[in-house]
């Protein structure tokens, strides 16, 4: 008796032990599923269509982290360089910033792409170095904000120098990364897409996280930061083969091989083109126009913040405006499929002009967000015609240079609209006549050379 009633209680207690498990793992799938959920949703977005198998879904999972750990730094700056001081001091230690920080990266700007063409076998390593400098560079500054020490800009200069690199090197990366029948813009859409929608997610994480103290936002780029390291070395080889890739030069005149190369190597073909320059020059207008609206409205809002709003809720509303435009294009632009590249260049550059000139001579509110939202959409779709062009009309040996040579050009084009903003009268018809300026240089200059090649060139399929 004693033996059963014993098995008995053993049963029970199993029972209620089984039980009682099978209940907390139900609880943990429950709380495991949306994250596991969520991860594998985004994994078959970004290695859908062969993306997975070419390693472009590496990259573009690597971009959506780049993008995270950018804002978190971002956040932080602006924190400190940008809002605890008067609009006076902060436009000086933002232009000081500028100064320190984009001067040394516009002298370098010209070295990178001949630099990326002579050591084309190490680009994981200088994407993860990349990574890991800004990723220590983000606890130099978390000390400098907590110290209030002038170590703020060197490591700012650091960040910046990192990011553009970064940039370059990523755009070189992309053509070596194409799955069957996958169109160069298609793939850039993916990328610039994917760093967009973590740029959304990070930003009102690091928000949060400041509440904590200034240098949690620091903190979290670091962690973030040190993963993409680690990703970019999960990259497929191919990255670093430079096999059929040779030089190119941003030049007018056609494709074409001025002279061999001694000891019998393969032919230098230099010119991209008279299309592609244009093209690039167009582009370069609406990135200058870019730098110059982010560093002229943050003066100007904070100043004259819009109606029954504080500064940096007019801030946002302008960013986001900015950010929708951009994705809007980035998706307009993978979504076109047989369209002239040339046309859509100046149809969008027309059209920013135009929103420009009516913001400048009604200035509000309203009209400047809208300004914002067209100029992102603007930016975003000319980037992908310019890509378009470049597969079309570039050789293919000679397209990963091209691409690494025009990111960097257009690079130096927002550091030279964001000097401009800086030193700008906070004078919202005035600065807005100037952004206006910049964008009707560039679409006179190029307006005539895109209309001819549109009606005698190829069409390019942007999709």
């Amino acid at each position: 008796m004693n033996l059963v009633a014993t098995a008995d209680k053993r049963g029970v207690r199993g029972g209620g032990v089984r039980r009682g498990g099978g209940a907390v793992r139900s609880v943990g799938r429950a709380l495991h599923l949306p994250v596991t959920g969520a991860a594998r949703g985004i994994r078959r977005a970004t290695h859908a269509h062969g993306a997975g198998e070419s390693g472009l879904g590496k990259l573009i999972e690597l971009h959506a982290v780049n993008g995270a750990g950018d804002v978190m730094i971002t956040v932080a700056l602006a924190s400190t360089v940008f809002f605890s001081v008067p609009t006076d001091e902060a436009r000086g230690r933002v232009a000081l910033y500028l100064a320190i920080t984009m001067a040394p990266f516009t002298v370098l700007a010209p070295v990178i792409g001949p630099l990326l063409d002579r050591l084309p076998h190490g680009r994981r390593a200088a994407m993860a170095a990349a990574m890991l400098a800004r990723a220590l560079l983000a606890l130099v500054i978390s000390g400098a904000v907590a110290t209030g020490s002038l170590g703020l800009y060197p490591a700012a200069l650091g960040v910046l120098v990192a990011s553009k690199a970064y940039g370059v090197v990523r755009s070189a990366v992309v053509p070596r990364l194409l799955p069957p029948r996958f169109s160069l813009v298609k793939a850039n859409s993916r990328v610039t897409l994917a760093g967009l929608l973590a740029t959304g997610v990070a930003a009102p994480i690091a928000a949060g996280l400041h509440r904590f103290g200034d240098p949690w936002p620091l903190y979290g780029a670091f962690l973030i930061f040190v993963g993409g390291t680690a990703l970019s070395f999960s990259l497929p080889p191919k990255v670093d083969s430079a096999r059929g890739e040779d030089v190119a030069l941003l030049a007018a005149g056609p494709p074409r091989e001025p002279h061999r190369r001694r000891q019998g190597k393969r032919p230098v073909l230099r010119a991209v083109g008279a299309t592609v320059t244009h093209a690039l020059a167009a582009n370069a207008a609406l990135r200058c126009l870019s730098g110059f609206l982010i560093f002229f409205l943050a003066f100007l809002l904070r100043e004259q913040p819009m109606t029954g709003q504080s500064a940096a809720v007019s801030l946002g509303l302008v960013g986001v405006a900015a950010g929708t435009g951009n994705a809007l294009g980035t998706a307009v632009g993978a979504w076109l499929r047989s369209r002239a590249p040339e046309i859509i260049i100046v149809t969008v550059i027309a059209v920013v002009l135009g929103a420009a000139i009516v913001a400048a001579l009604f200035f509000g509110a309203v009209l400047v967000t809208c300004l914002a939202a067209v100029a992102g959409f603007a930016q975003a779709l000319a980037k992908l015609a310019l890509d378009a062009l470049i597969q079309r009309d570039v050789p293919e040996l000679v397209r990963s240079s091209a691409f690494a040579r025009s990111e960097t050009l257009l690079q130096m084009a927002w550091v030279f609209g964001g000097a401009v903003g800086i030193v700008m009268p906070l004078n919202g018809t005035v600065g807005l006549l100037v952004g206006a300026a910049f964008v009707a240089v560039g679409w006179l200059s190029t307006l005539r050379g895109l209309v001819r090649s549109a009606r005698h060139g190829g069409r390019a399929r942007m999709a």
